[in-house]
């Protein structure tokens, strides 16, 4: 109608007509997918898995891995299902030797106090449990019956080894140990020792140690082969570094792990333009130990994007000495701050040494230029009067 009477352009009302009003008109950028998340899950779902009789190859481990209500329920039945099983058992033989109807059976009964299904269910659980109230028992006059005693306790006892043996493993898994392991939410990238370095912070935030802890990490990609082969989760493993060397740490207070990157690291050709449009890059870190309580081997597992990494930021100190011991503040344990760095690549710096010379120089005239403003503004002013001249 307002087309018509020539206040609005045909054009615009016919390009208007033809967009969907359910589409938004500006997209956000998708995230990229993460293969593991930021508290260790791996982010990967299996499926179209056509054999799947190799779980029932590892009954143990499937139980164990099997969520919470479905363990307490295959817990429970595999009793209940065992009673009632025994219970139909006691039932028969009773019934076979006539024990069920007192006038017409023998005087001595193969089981005594057995009159119903009811009876004989209370008497299977008397047996496997040992529960024994004292009003059923076997008698010799059923070699049968001993027979069928004997495989009950066999089979109570494996039942409750292989459930109980479950359910102790799942609350001491591994991983609960693992939810104390701390990793800082940023990784950064500064100079250390002259070198570019990609930096972390982890700790351990229980006073029982992790002990043999080594720590690892993996750059994960997506890559194309020469030959036109697309590999989706492209891992790369690359050294880890600590104040000692090597892998191996000794976590009893917060630790700086770094990364030198040179020639051979995987993030030599990383800028810092490109932490915001490298979405194919994710660095994986993997940090291992035994517990020393229990003994059991833990893992904890953290991942960073690559809009997750800070360049030019170091973390900031958190352990302090204190009345004879040393102390350490948790609440900034993730803050940084920023540091001079060259906004260039590792192959960048290392093919111009200049660059990092200026970086230097500037860093060290900054202070020195602040002090002397400093000394300038409180340095004091005379005058010289004409009476001091006479």
């Amino acid at each position: 109608m307002l087309s018509r009477k020539g206040i609005i352009p045909e054009e615009y009302v016919l390009t208007r007509l033809a967009e969907d009003p359910a589409e938004p008109r500006y997209r956000a950028r998708e995230r990229k997918a993460r293969f593991v998340s930021k508290k260790g899950n791996c982010n990967v779902a299996h499926k179209n898995i056509r054999e799947q009789g190799r779980f029932l190859q590892d009954v143990f481990t499937t139980l164990v891995d099997l969520k919470w209500p479905h363990t307490l329920l295959i817990f429970t039945m595999s009793f209940l299902c065992s009673w009632l099983l025994f219970a139909m058992v006691w039932w028969l033989i009773a019934f076979a030797h006539g024990d069920l109807a007192p006038g017409e059976g023998t005087s001595v009964p193969c089981v005594t106090s057995i009159h119903s299904f009811s009876s004989a269910f209370l008497f299977s659980i008397e047996v496997q449990v040992t529960i024994g109230f004292g009003g059923r028992m076997v008698t010799e006059e059923c070699p049968l019956a001993i027979l069928i005693l004997i495989v009950q306790n066999i089979v109570g006892l494996m039942i409750n080894a292989i459930m109980l043996g479950c359910i102790f493993m799942k609350t001491a898994q591994a991983h609960r140990r693992a939810e104390t392991l701390i990793f800082s939410k940023h990784a950064v990238i500064a100079l250390r020792h002259g070198r570019l370095c990609f930096m972390l912070r982890v700790g351990d935030l229980r006073k029982s140690m992790i002990i043999s802890a080594t720590i690892h990490m993996q750059v994960v990609r997506k890559t194309t082969s020469p030959e036109g082969e697309v590999v989706p989760l492209h891992q790369v493993d690359i050294p880890m570094e600590n104040g000692v060397g090597g892998n191996s740490i000794f976590l009893v207070a917060p630790l700086i792990i770094y990364h030198v990157i040179d020639a051979n690291s995987p993030l030599y050709d990383l800028g810092p333009s490109d932490l915001h449009h490298h979405q194919d890059l994710e660095i994986i870190v993997i940090l291992e130990g035994v517990v020393e309580t229990t003994g059991i081997t833990t893992q904890a597992r953290t991942s960073y994007l690559a809009d997750e990494i800070l360049w030019g930021h170091r973390f900031v100190p958190i352990v302090t000495e204190e009345d004879g011991r040393y102390s350490v503040d948790y609440s900034k344990f993730g803050n940084t701050i920023k540091v001079p760095t060259p906004l260039c690549t590792a192959h960048q710096l290392d093919e111009d040494h200049s660059l990092l010379d200026a970086l230097t120089l500037a860093s060290a005239r900054g202070p020195l230029r602040k002090r002397s403003v400093a000394v300038a503004k409180t340095k004091p002013r005379f005058s010289i009067s004409p009476d001091s001249l006479s």
